[in-house]
């Protein structure tokens, strides 16, 4: 692993850190010189990522978290401030996605989306901010997407999670811009993880997803995590109350030829 000082002397926490955005997002910002808690339910996967950045140099603790609960959210906060010595970042990153319209979408169904989604970044945010306080500032970064600004078929719940979000940034933004503290929705479009296997890992549905693409193929876990670092980074220090599109031009595309059937 090649250190870097972008993010040197700085402590993250990653949550939903085990696999996709996530553990790319632990790999990235610990080879850009930051101590890194890996954050996941999934726990042989989060300690298999922490060992392979220890192994490569970088600085990196697994906790098993479940972001919807305030114990677990405040227990990430602890293990960095514990081992690490303080927190100056969190990627509030875990998240779920159900398939279904509205007319479709059951109560628990809702309700699970709106834990882990929604909730989650709330509690780990509301964990994380006094941490930054005594740190004297941090940066935020929560993990919504661009069905937080225009909604793909039977996305109701998820959708609705991730407008959520963009707010929840804005409001971080204001109330706590005064200590230093800075938050950004990231906004990913297609990108391929385990939460969209079920569409890419088709041969034929992959090539129609690359082909609406402007950039020619929906985005790799590292091509959001390189832009999480920068966010994360003091270069990006008066970037926030925003929500950054990182979606390879889909959103600019127009809906009818993005929703094109396959046949």
């Amino acid at each position: 692993m090649t250190q870097s000082s972008r993010l040197g002397g700085k402590v993250a926490v990653i949550t939903g850190a085990a696999s996709g955005i996530g553990a790319a997002t632990a790999r990235v910002f610990a080879a850009e010189g930051a101590s890194v808690v890996v954050a996941d339910v999934q726990e042989a996967k989060g300690e298999a990522v922490a060992e392979e950045i220890r192994s490569s140099g970088g600085r990196a603790a697994f906790l098993k978290c479940d972001v919807a609960r305030a114990e677990d959210a405040r227990r990430a906060v602890e293990e960095a401030v514990s081992r690490f010595g303080g927190l100056d970042v969190l990627h509030a990153n875990a998240g779920i996605e159900i398939d279904k319209a509205l007319l479709d979408t059951t109560e628990s169904d809702w309700d699970r989306v709106m834990a882990v989604n929604l909730k989650g970044p709330f509690l780990c945010c509301q964990a994380a901010i006094p941490a930054m306080q005594k740190r004297g500032g941090g940066a935020i970064l929560i993990t919504a997407s661009v069905n937080g600004f225009q909604v793909e078929p039977n996305l109701t719940a998820y959708a609705v999670s991730k407008g959520g979000l963009i707010m929840l940034a804005r409001s971080i933004a204001i109330d706590y811009g005064k200590d230093k503290i800075r938050a950004v929705a990231l906004c990913p479009g297609w990108v391929d993880t385990a939460m969209s296997a079920s569409f890419l890992d088709d041969p034929e549905r992959r090539r129609h997803g690359n082909s609406l693409q402007p950039v020619g193929h929906v985005g790799r876990p590292e091509e959001i995590a390189r832009v999480a670092a920068f966010l994360a980074s003091d270069e990006a220090s008066f970037v926030t109350g925003a929500a950054i599109v990182v979606d390879g031009g889909i959103s600019a595309v127009l809906n009818g030829h993005r929703f094109t059937p396959i046949e």
